[in-house]
């Protein structure tokens, strides 16, 4: 569209920033899918061998989701009116050569943007024309009803992720909440349990007084005379 500056293109637009991809290799498979209409788009990209054409397939169906949820477009409706890769950052590398040389590799990226736009009635009427002689629905119709089945396992398969966690978390909570610790009057019961087997308190020494040490002395004098008296004998 001449005349007409880039980010003022009619349409609904999805960009995709930081590609690692040289602007040139996508440019090829862009060239395959301008003007074409969404479900066709599809098919070429998704039997496209290039490894760029995974990107802009995300990014054709980011823009799809955007009229259809923003602009209120369906996707049967809907073809590739603008599509262009310009230049991103460039990563800059050496590699050693040979007699202590390095030469310099230059990683590429790009910023890739798809437009799409409504078909105008008469070529919406021919299309359902056509429809209708095939007995078949169109590739784009194919491709729409594709893409929400794949929102659709994507929402449910994200409702039952957030449902597991939450269970995990209350089961946590359950668990946590019965190894707390016991009430006051268990506390007190255990506690007076404790004192009652407490070991009984050792007996004192008896004291010891002079009568006792003297006695303890002449028992001491007779028992040496007894052994003198026997060694007499």
């Amino acid at each position: 569209m001449p005349g007409v500056k880039t980010n003022e293109r009619p349409g609904t637009r999805a960009v995709a920033r930081h590609v690692r991809v040289s602007p040139s290799k996508a440019r090829a498979v862009l060239d395959l899918i301008r003007n074409e209409s969404y479900g066709r788009a599809a098919e070429i990209l998704a039997f496209s061998e290039r490894a760029v054409s995974d990107v802009i397939a995300k990014c054709l169906d980011s823009a799809v989701a955007n009229a259809e949820n923003n602009d209120g477009i369906p996707a049967e409706e809907l073809y590739v009116s603008a599509c262009y890769a310009d230049e991103g950052p460039t990563l800059k590398r050496w590699r050693p050569r040979a007699r202590g040389r390095a030469t310099r590799i230059n990683k590429r990226t790009s910023h890739i943007t798809i437009i799409v736009g409504r078909y105008g009635d008469d070529e919406m009427e021919a299309m359902r024309e056509r429809e209708l002689a095939k007995g078949r629905a169109s590739s784009s119709a194919q491709a729409a009803e594709a893409r929400r089945q794949r929102v659709e396992r994507s929402r449910a398969a994200a409702e039952a992720e957030a449902e597991a966690h939450d269970h995990d978390h209350d089961h946590d909570h359950d668990h946590d909440h019965d190894h707390e610790a016991p009430e006051a009057g268990v506390d007190a019961v255990v506690e007076d349990e404790a004192v009652t087997e407490e070991a009984p308190a050792e007996e004192a020494p008896a004291e010891t007084t002079d009568e006792t040490v003297a006695d303890e002395a002449s028992a001491d004098e007779e028992a040496a005379a007894d052994e003198q008296e026997e060694e007499a004998n």
